[in-house]
């Protein structure tokens, strides 16, 4: 369904140039919206930019490494340059690491939380600075909005697998304080809200399939079905279901929302 909030404006994506990332600004695009779209490989955000344009909508692609302050205020600045704008900005990109918590070093401890803590913060502070500083694209409306990609993994206890990926869920958990933080230091002018996926079916499960087959010896694909069979919905989590919150966090029908980290799950979390 279409939202005519969303006609024109003007949306920012990190990790874009595949999964969760690529289904947020495809679901963008399919509203109407105009997208500066981002990822460490830079073909792959020239890729769905292109892909993006062939949905009629007007579309910009680099390549950012979101550990940059610099390459995080290129991304803004282009919108700026480009659109005169920020309207939201989706803070996606992430990684993810399965190791046995007395196997990490502190590189993987550091590479983690550079990409999905320091990356979101800076992702962040680099929109707040354009959206603090322009009008409402309507009277009365906020400013600008910034949606977060969290995950469950930064809430719950997790059983076995919390053993193999330590800094993946304290990362997480960071970006949720950190959603928290800003909206508070933002509000009322930008409005600052997180969501939690689950199981959800991309290249970045797949690697964590393989990873926890070569650290427990299961085989692969086991790790999959066994956590897809503890979800109340009967089945993995698409991008796309993760693309229609975002469009929802994004338009004037969660105007009045700030500071929440949703869970998009199926089912496995709930409160």
């Amino acid at each position: 369904m279409q939202d005519s909030s969303l006609q024109d404006a003007v949306v920012a994506v990190t990790g874009a140039g595949q999964g969760i990332g690529r289904a947020i600004a495809t679901a963008f695009a399919r509203q109407g919206a105009r997208l500066v779209v981002s990822d460490i490989n830079g073909d792959a955000a020239q890729a769905t930019a292109d892909a993006l344009r062939e949905l009629g909508v007007q579309a910009e692609a680099l390549r950012v490494d979101v550990r940059s302050p610099d390459d995080n205020a290129a991304q803004v600045a282009r919108a700026a340059a480009k659109f005169g704008r920020l309207d939201v900005m989706v803070c996606n990109a992430g990684i993810v690491q399965v190791k046995h918590f007395m196997d990490l070093v502190p590189a993987d401890w550091d590479t983690m939380m550079g990409v999905n803590v320091t990356g979101v913060f800076l992702s962040m502070q680099a929109a707040a600075r354009q959206m603090l500083g322009q009008a409402p694209r309507v009277a009365g409306a906020p400013q600008g909005k910034i949606i977060n990609l969290a995950s469950i993994a930064g809430r719950m206890g997790a059983g076995p697998i919390a053993a193999l990926m330590a800094p993946y869920r304290a990362s997480k958990a960071a970006v949720i304080s950190l959603t928290q933080s800003a909206a508070i230091t933002f509000a009322p002018k930008v409005t600052v809200n997180a969501i939690c996926p689950g199981i959800v079916d991309t290249a970045m499960w797949e690697k964590i399939d393989r990873d926890m087959a070569e650290q427990t010896g299961a085989a692969l694909g086991q790790s999959w079905q066994q956590r897809i069979a503890a979800i109340p919905m009967g089945r993995p989590q698409e991008p796309q279901d993760v693309a229609g919150v975002a469009v929802f966090l994004g338009s004037s029908a969660a105007d009045y929302m700030t500071g929440q980290s949703i869970n998009v799950e199926g089912g496995l979390v709930m409160s």
